[in-house]
């Protein structure tokens, strides 16, 4: 750190020696909110010392830091906090970590002259120190004088001896400057010191493969591999390069031969795979070659909790919950604390209707987050799947009582999930009460907007309010196809038929559930399209076989009162 005292007092500004040591006091207690991240008060307090001692250009420093990092920042206030930083650098430029981030923060803010005034200064005052000569030669490449750059790279080498580090810079600046030659002579003369090392070999072949050398890019690649055959990052490369040749049968193989290599790391492996996957999808490849490529993987490292969660989101992604369920129950056997993971168990188990055990992750699930009211609303909808309304309606009541008075959307979400449930107790009195509450909290509860116009709509009454209620929560949400369905519904309550069969046909185009079938089946009857309507209900039996309402529709081939 700079010394804190400071006698660059601005002309015609006498600072008292009292002032001084008081801002002295002050910084210390500045650097102290520091510690603790707290920039605000550190700012504050660094502004009131700069106040009592201006001339302090240590505390000059740290106010312009302290602009740079706060939270709010603008472009305005970061050269604020450069001209102060700029002060101490003037006065104090052999201060070595006040110099050096002065000239890192111009780098960053776009004024890389300035950075590399200050970087020379330090290595005008340090000119044996390797780090400097280092970020010297950096900032002449990011000013774009690479040739500055690599003379400084050959004076670092001459004192300190060449690097790999050394000869990568060079020849990126070779790159930079369209020098093809001389990039390749740099790589030719470190492959030189160690022929046989298959990274050299393979930075070698990256380079004539950038310069569109592809048979001397081969070449080198053939070589790392003959002396590294089982690096799996040579086949990455490989792949690289028939994937730009367009040969995905080269580029296929490479990629298994890369996942199959004991040498390459889990997670290269699985960052390959990702990739992998999320192209084959994109081509909406069905093929078995994601789940082989899985099978070998866990054969090699069966306890890797990431493939298997991996392999869980593929299979989730397929609409296949059993096995993704599966994948995920072993990951969580290898890493039984991963709070999210429990949270997916759960919404995977629910998503194939296995509601009980959706309640038994969640138990897990909450034994990680006890305070999360989603996992709880996972578990009175799975009650509420399961008929077993009284412990749902118990579950909403706890949720609730853990809900905070004043959040009014989430009450009105909790209680119209009650109402929901009372509906299927066909307690019709306490239903509404619920609605109704619910829409007392948020009129804008589109769940419950659309709840009560169906229940309405069920039952003929009040038709015209179920009828407003159903086209605001369509209104809110135009692609639900549930909302649509419901606003059919209630003109088909009102016999306006010609109408509930135009929302019908939306609600069905955006999804086919078999509830909705039944309901376009239901609604063609009465737009006297008979054989329109035994076609739906059809279908709709077939997704819902034990569903003795549809049953007597189709057999009987005439509608039926729900």
């Amino acid at each position: 750190m700079a010394a804190v005292a400071g006698n660059n007092e601005p002309a015609g500004k006498t600072v008292s020696l009292a002032d001084q040591r008081k801002a002295e006091y002050i910084f210390v207690q500045a650097h102290n909110e520091k510690l603790k991240d707290n920039y605000d008060a550190f700012y504050d307090l660094l502004a009131y010392a700069h106040e009592l001692d201006p001339g302090n250009t240590a505390v000059s420093f740290y106010m312009g830091m302290c602009l740079l990092k706060m939270n709010n920042t603008n472009k305005e206030r970061c050269e604020q906090g450069l001209d102060l930083m700029k002060e101490h650098f003037e006065a104090q430029p052999e201060d070595l970590y006040e110099t050096t981030f002065y000239g890192d923060a111009n780098m960053q803010l776009g004024h890389p002259e300035e950075a590399l005034r200050a970087i020379k200064v330090l290595n005008e005052l340090n000119p044996n120190r390797l780090e400097m000569q280092v970020r010297l030669a950096e900032a002449y490449s990011q000013t774009g004088d690479y040739a500055q750059s690599n003379a400084t790279y050959d004076s670092i080498a001459a004192i300190f001896g060449d690097a790999i580090q050394i000869t990568s810079s060079k020849i990126n600046n070779y790159m930079a400057m369209n020098d093809s030659a001389q990039a390749l002579r740099e790589m030719r003369k470190l492959l030189s010191t160690a022929p046989q090392n298959d990274s050299y070999n393979i930075a070698m072949s990256g380079l004539f493969q950038h310069y569109g050398m592809n048979d001397s890019a081969f070449y080198y690649l053939d070589r790392a591999q003959e002396y590294a055959p089982d690096n799996g990052y040579i086949y990455l490369t490989r792949a690289g390069y028939y994937m730009q040749a367009g040969d995905s049968a080269g580029y296929e193989q490479q990629i298994y031969n890369a996942l199959t290599a004991e040498q390459l790391d889990v997670e290269s492996k699985l960052g390959v795979l990702l990739g992998y996957i999320r192209e084959k999808m994109a081509q909406e490849d069905t093929t078995q070659r994601i789940d082989n490529l899985f099978t070998v993987l866990i054969q090699q490292h069966p306890h890797e909790a990431d493939i298997h969660q991996l392999y869980s989101e593929y299979l989730y992604a397929k609409k296949d919950y059993k096995g993704a369920i599966e994948q995920l129950g072993y990951s969580l056997d290898v890493n039984p604390t991963d709070a999210s993971g429990w949270r997916n168990m759960v919404i995977l188990n629910m998503m194939d209707d296995n509601y009980a055990d959706a309640i038994k992750a969640s138990e897990k699930a909450l034994e990680y987050n006890p305070d999360n009211l989603d996992l709880y609303g996972y578990v009175a909808g799975c009650y509420h799947q399961m008929k077993e309304y009284g412990k749902a309606i118990e579950t909403y009541q706890q949720i609730l009582a853990m809900t905070d008075s004043t959040d009014l959307t989430r009450r009105s979400e909790i209680i119209t999930g009650i109402g929901d449930t009372y509906s299927e107790l066909k307690d019709d009195a306490k239903t509404i009460e619920c609605y109704e509450q619910a829409l007392e909290l948020d009129p804008t509860n589109s769940g419950a907007l659309n709840n009560y116009a169906y229940f309405l709509a069920q039952r003929g009454q009040d038709l015209d309010r179920a009828e407003r209620m159903a086209a605001l929560a369509v209104k809110d949400a135009p692609d639900n196809a549930n909302f649509i369905d419901t606003y059919a519904w209630v003109y088909f309550a009102k016999k306006d038929y010609v109408k509930a069969l135009l929302y019908i046909k939306d609600a069905v185009e955006k999804d086919e559930d078999n509830h909705l079938l039944e309901h376009y089946g239901d609604i063609l009857w009465f737009n006297d399209e008979k054989e329109a309507a035994v076609e739906q209900w059809t279908k709709a039996l077939e997704a819902d076989p034990d569903n003795e309402l549809l049953q007597r529709k189709v057999n009987n081939k005439t509608y039926y009162e729900e």
